[in-house]
């Protein structure tokens, strides 16, 4: 029984039908069709591989005849399932009606149906059980790739997307936009904190997805517009919150709308960081995954520090690094460019070589951009390397960043040196040095949560971090350290600050409230 591979054969379902959206929702919750249930019907390895696009285990997980392998089959694998098995589990009138579901044979009469979208569960925000609507054919696929992918093609799920959900800040708010939406991911997690979702793609087939995922996910519907970045929005239209997963890619041209920018080098990054600022209301965050070049002759920091537009604070992450050659080769694999003639793909390797040799480009970044509108006179950009693992969500993570700026911002070093501060839960000390010395060569603070920092302290910082329980001024642990080390306490009080700051600004210590 063969599979259905053409991600446009059939005409998409009708966003205009949320009653039939609620009823198919509904037999999918009925059946555990959910991130929770397949993992409990395919396992962790075929649950895994299922993510890569790799579908043969999940094909041998669901030899059965239960509704859950059922739904897997036709939703997730794309195999036509008998009409009348499916009219046991789904409301299948209504679904053909609808066009979630259509007939297939010779003349579109045939015994058998086939799901018209990919329709993939998705643990949501507070346990909630989400569908993520796209094409077909997008998931599936085998080692090496996922095939062809066709110009306006829309995806589901991915790292990239689940990444920039977990790294979005979460508190309500009045309205937010979401540039580029695809499939609505962001949009269905905006629509549980955000009074009005506005969501724009280039791509109306897109914003058609991001709709059915709205409906099939019981969210609220989002304004929906055409048009590329802010082109759809009026002059005078700001936002609480906007994020952004751009089409990033650094590439010879714009074959593929879902991934390539369409501008030169990484102008396409510049442009939607820059162009975010004003479309910001005070104490706004705007949130984006981004690519951006490492040039010969230029600080890839300072080329970041450069976006950041005026009144925005900024903290910006590399999370990974890549040669031009990885970079080229990655984004060839996902097109499945490596599937076709090998002179043509050599050509396009080629063109990629070309490309980034005339921009002086030697390597491509890979990283997370949160801008915080404060109007302050000298905001605050923060420009780090870490690639490290860190522990998901990160969205309270990030707007403490920007909290404990604020703090920081509004005291001098004196009025530090009078506040009290609490070591952060999950922070432990590391001491590194040669077994039997009788002293460390040195000390390190280690979290256990959040960003799962590591820095080094001397002596007096990891004194100083260790007693901070909220009782004593950083002042008076100060004068105590010196007595105890035989420093003179004005000299401590004067170079211990900058330390002090550093510990607040990453996490390690809190200010006692």
């Amino acid at each position: 029984m063969g599979g259905v591979s053409n991600a446009s054969a059939f005409a998409l379902p009708s966003a205009d039908r949320p009653d039939a959206a609620a009823r198919l929702r509904d037999a999918l919750r009925e059946a555990d069709f959910t991130a929770d249930g397949l993992l409990d019907l395919l396992g962790a390895p075929a649950y895994a591989a299922l993510a890569r696009g790799e579908t043969v285990p999940a094909l041998r997980a669901t030899r059965g005849d239960t509704p859950l392998e059922m739904l897997v089959r036709l939703f997730l694998l794309q195999q036509p399932v008998p009409h009348a098995r499916v009219a046991g589990v789904l409301p299948v009138a209504e679904c053909l009606e609808s066009r979630w579901l259509v007939r297939v044979g010779p003349n579109g009469d045939g015994d058998d149906v086939a799901a018209t979208v990919d329709v993939r569960p998705y643990g949501g925000l507070d346990g909630k059980d989400w569908f993520i609507v796209s094409d077909l054919g997008c998931a599936v696929g085998g080692a090496g790739g996922i095939g062809r992918r066709d110009e306006g093609v829309v995806l589901g799920v991915g790292g990239a997307s689940t990444t920039l959900a977990g790294i979005t800040v979460r508190t309500p708010v009045a309205s937010a936009l979401d540039l580029g939406t695809g499939s609505g991911i962001q949009a269905l997690h905006a629509a549980q904190h955000v009074t009005r979702v506005t969501a724009t793609d280039v791509n109306p087939r897109a914003l058609h997805m991001s709709a059915l995922t709205l409906a099939l996910s019981g969210a609220p519907a989002a304004d929906l517009r055409e048009g590329s970045l802010f082109a759809p929005l009026r002059d005078d239209e700001t936002y609480d919150l906007i994020v952004s997963n751009p089409p990033f890619v650094i590439s010879p041209g714009a074959r593929l709308t879902y991934r390539d920018g369409g501008m030169g080098g990484d102008d396409l990054c510049r442009t939607l960081v820059q162009q975010s600022g004003p479309r910001l209301n005070d104490g706004g965050f705007a949130q984006f995954l981004a690519n951006w070049q490492h040039v010969e002759g230029e600080d890839w920091q300072e080329r970041l520090r450069s976006w950041v537009p005026a009144g925005c604070d900024a903290w910006i992450v590399q999370r990974e690094v890549q040669d031009v050659t990885q970079y080229a080769e990655l984004w060839l694999r996902d097109a499945g460019d490596h599937r076709d003639d090998v002179a043509e793909y050599e050509a396009r390797y080629d063109a990629w070589l070309d490309e980034f040799e005339a921009r002086k480009v030697k390597a491509v970044g890979f990283g997370w951009i949160t801008l915080r509108k404060s109007g302050a006179a000298v905001p605050s950009i923060t420009v780090e390397e870490w690639p490290h693992p860190v522990e998901q969500p990160l969205g309270e993570t990030v707007r403490e960043h920007f909290r404990r700026l604020d703090y920081l911002r509004a005291r001098d070093d004196a009025a530090l040196l009078e506040e009290r501060f609490l070591l952060a839960a999950e922070v432990v000390q590391e001491q590194v040095g040669l077994p039997g010395a009788e002293d460390p060569e040195h000390v390190v603070l280690r979290q256990n949560r959040g960003m799962r920092r590591a820095t080094k302290v001397d002596t007096v910082g990891a004194g100083f971090a260790g007693v901070c329980d909220g009782s004593l001024t950083a002042g008076r642990i100060l004068d105590a350290i010196a007595q105890l080390v035989g420093e003179d306490p004005v000299l401590l009080r004067d170079r211990t600050p900058a330390q002090i700051r550093l510990l607040v600004e990453q996490g390690f210590l809190e200010p006692a409230r």
